[in-house]
This record gives C-alpha cells, sequence and structure tokens, in this order.
C-alpha cells in the first residue's frame, strides 16, 4: 500500500504531535515575545524615536524591528529545542518540505485575492467606518510607500520570506503542536489561529488574519509538516505586496 503524498517521506513521520508542552510554549513564547519588546523600544529611545507615528517610520526600521522580533524567537525555540526537544530543530517543529506542498501558492493566492475579502466582507457593511478597504490595506501600504530603491528589498525579504518561516515555526511549529498534545487537532488549530491573528494588534485585519490562520493551522494539521504552511503564507504575503504594488 503506497503512503499518502501528504504524509512525511517514509523514516520521517513525527511521533505525535506532542513535542513540547503547553507550559513550555507558553512560556517560550512569552519571554521572546518580551524581550523582543524590549529590544524594540530600546532601539526605538536610542534612535530618538520614541514617538514614531505609524506609517511614517524611518527605512530602516522594518528591517530592524524584524531582527529584534525574530532573534528572540529564533534563540528561544533554539533553547527549548536543545532543553526539551530531541535537539534537532527540523525535527522538533516539523520543518519538513515535500513536492506536493507547493499546493501551498495557490492556496495563499486564494486566500489573499478571495478568503481575506469574503470573510471581511460582512464587518465591512455592518461597520463601514472601521472595515474601509483602505484601512484593511493600510499597514501594507504604508510599508510599500516608505520602501524605495534598496529599501524594497529588504520590504520583500521581511514580508514575503522572513515573516512567514518565523511565524510559522512559532505558531503551527511550536504551539499548535503543544496544544495538539492537549486538545484535539481542531481545536489546537482554532485556539492557534485565534492567537495568530489577535497578536497583529490590528482590529481591522483580525477578520482576514483568522480565517488565513485558520488555513494554514489546516495545513499543517493535514500534513503534520511546515512545509505547506510556510509556502502558503509566502504566496499569500506575496500576493498582497504585489497588489499594493500595482493598485
Amino acid at each position: 500500500m503506497n503512503p499518502s503524498p501528504w504524509a512525511p517521506p517514509y523514516g520521517q513521520e513525527p511521533a505525535g504531535l506532542k513535542k513540547f508542552s503547553i507550559k513550555v510554549a507558553v512560556f517560550a513564547w512569552s519571554a521572546s515575545y518580551a524581550v523582543a519588546l524590549v529590544i524594540s523600544s530600546a532601539i526605538l529611545v536610542a534612535t530618538d524615536n520614541s514617538d514614531l507615528v505609524a506609517g511614517q517610520e524611518p527605512k530602516w526600521f522594518l528591517g530592524v524591528s524584524a531582527l529584534a522580533l525574530w532573534l528572540p524567537y529564533a534563540i528561544g525555540l533554539y533553547l527549548i529545542s536543545k532543553k526539551f526537544g530531541s535537539g534537532v530543530f527540523s525535527k522538533d517543529y516539523f520543518l519538513i518540505f515535500r513536492k506536493i506542498d507547493l499546493w501551498g501558492v495557490p492556496i495563499g493566492v486564494a486566500s489573499q485575492l478571495l478568503l481575506v475579502g469574503l470573510v471581511t466582507w460582512p464587518f465591512r457593511l455592518a461597520f463601514p467606518e472601521k472595515f474601509a478597504p483602505e484601512l484593511v490595506e493600510k499597514r501594507a501600504r504604508d510599508l510599500f510607500d516608505n520602501a524605495t530603491g534598496g529599501w524594497l528589498i529588504v520590504l520583500i525579504i521581511v514580508v514575503v520570506f522572513g515573516a512567514p518561516f518565523v511565524e510559522e515555526l512559532v505558531y503551527r511549529g511550536l504551539i499548535q503542536s503543544s496544544l495538539g498534545g492537549r486538545f484535539s487537532g481542531i481545536v489546537a488549530m482554532v485556539i492557534t489561529a485565534v492567537w495568530f491573528a489577535a497578536v497583529h494588534l490590528q482590529l481591522v485585519e483580525f477578520p482576514g488574519l483568522l480565517a488565513f490562520a485558520l488555513v494554514l493551522g489546516y495545513c499543517f494539521y493535514r500534513t503534520k509538516r511546515l512545509g505547506m504552511s510556510v509556502i502558503a503564507h509566502v504566496a499569500f504575503n506575496a500576493t498582497g505586496l504585489l497588489l499594493v504594488a500595482t493598485l
């Protein structure tokens, strides 16, 4: 009998989704997030940008703030892998790719072009001033308008590649997998999706992010790998950036 194309390659199947306890996962996320906030705040104070206005950030701010966020998470993931996991990063966080994960490309594109608009539409009708299209895309447009020349390359690296990779490691590879050891796979997927959407701290983006996070969570739940969710996330962000650049 041939193995399912969704399954990891023979010999690479995870023993189960419970790699870390919920307590360890929550502590790792909380500590990393707190450190990231402290570093970001220190950078703003040191550069005399403590009163920074959204949409008017210096061109260097995106790359520096991304590193300030990612490095604590990367270090946190590495440390708990060594202390509580197998010590093999890719195994502990299900960082495995297969050809079928390329289905993540149409999944991500369709989520950006169709899903976000569909789930935001009822909120737009009920609260037109709070969920106007220009408000939904404001953060992405501010980032793009503020990036010129070489900084546009930094924007692409951060938004299209860096953010999806780090966020999938943290939210699906760490949090959803840990929750899956205590709750059913669907419950773990929903909790993680709400967590992921809420931490972006943008009410206007919440419905769309929540819907997309459920898609990413299902990719992980179905495949037991991060490959498809990472690729879907990259395609989603790339499509969003392309829309902002061309419309």
